[in-house]
């Protein structure tokens, strides 16, 4: 079995991670290889991703290695994965969500509220630069790309005066205990998918599936369906600022927040609804249809 990923650090543990749930469920299976594939947002770094074609550029090579039948697995960060899925293709499995939030680096200020005025916050991420200047419009966003060693090095070079990186990814590699602060879902609502790890195999190939249905975390399943579901009907794009949560919460429902925001934080609209978990779709769904309807003329433009 050949297991495809991005050849970064992260992306190579998280697919020893699935490698490693595996094995643990069936220990009798032949190791898997792990198969590196380089896609365009690994290969052009120097520009925003909403510049060079959104979401799906660190997606659409490994996806077309496993239509080819080169790989049985695609690992990816769900946050990475296009609204819609291309035709043959399914997501298998995730793992057990890791934390959601964002991490906060700076030498210069322990939260985005500390920084100087007119200092510079790196981020590729329109997410992100929506919510920073929605509470601080006197900062300047600047693009800041590459794995989390090398936003890191551009920090330390004095690139930005701080940047923001996924909580999750850090957890993963180690480096956790390196950020200045963890930013609260309040400040910092995360991106749909964010923290998760999904596994993509081709439809229909039922052996597959079956294996993958035993590794697979039905909460962290239910939750990252009802985001993608808003974003789907936002049509949301690395185009478009909006981030989603959904939270379990005892009794079998789920809290779903999500936004929508202009790039330059000058509107942003909220969402907030509970629902049962076994709804997640349909929450999320409800969700994205009131963001949408509630948007105003501001936000024409993103559906022109």
């Amino acid at each position: 079995m050949r297991i495809g990923t991005r050849g970064s650090p992260l992306a190579l543990a998280q697919a020893h991670l699935v490698r490693e749930r595996l094995k643990a469920v069936r220990p009798g299976l032949p190791e898997a290889e792990v198969v590196v594939i380089r896609t365009t947002g690994d290969r052009i770094q120097d520009r925003k991703l909403d510049e060079i074609g959104g979401k799906g550029l660190f997606t659409k090579e490994i996806e077309e290695a496993l239509l080819a039948g080169a790989i049985e697995l695609a690992v990816h960060s769900m946050k990475d994965m296009a609204t819609v899925l291309p035709p043959g293709l399914a997501i298998g499995a995730m793992l057990p969500r890791e934390d959601p939030r964002d991490a906060w680096f700076s030498p210069h200020a322990a939260s985005i509220a500390g920084l100087p005025k007119a200092a510079r916050v790196g981020t590729s991420s329109l997410r992100r630069q929506a919510q920073i200047l929605a509470r601080r419009p006197d900062l300047v966003v600047t693009t800041l790309r590459g794995n989390v060693g090398t936003r890191l090095a551009k920090l330390a070079a004095g690139e930005a005066e701080a940047t923001i990186l996924a909580l999750a990814g850090l957890k993963r590699l180690g480096l956790a205990d390196k950020a200045t602060a963890i930013l609260s879902t309040e400040e910092m609502l995360p991106a749909v998918g964010q923290g998760a790890i999904g596994v993509e195999i081709r439809a229909g190939n039922t052996a597959t599936a079956e294996l993958l249905a035993s590794i697979d975390d039905r909460a962290t399943s239910l939750a990252v369906a009802a985001e993608r579901a808003c974003l789907a009907v936002l049509d949301g794009s690395c185009r478009t600022p909006i981030a989603a949560l959904a939270e379990h919460e005892p009794g079998g429902g789920l809290r779903l927040r999500s936004l929508i925001a202009l790039p330059d934080g000058s509107a942003v609209k909220r969402d907030e609804r509970r629902g049962p978990a076994a709804s997640a779709v349909d929450l999320g769904r409800a969700a994205g249809e009131a963001l949408r309807a509630g948007a105003g003329p501001a936000f024409a433009a993103i559906w022109s």
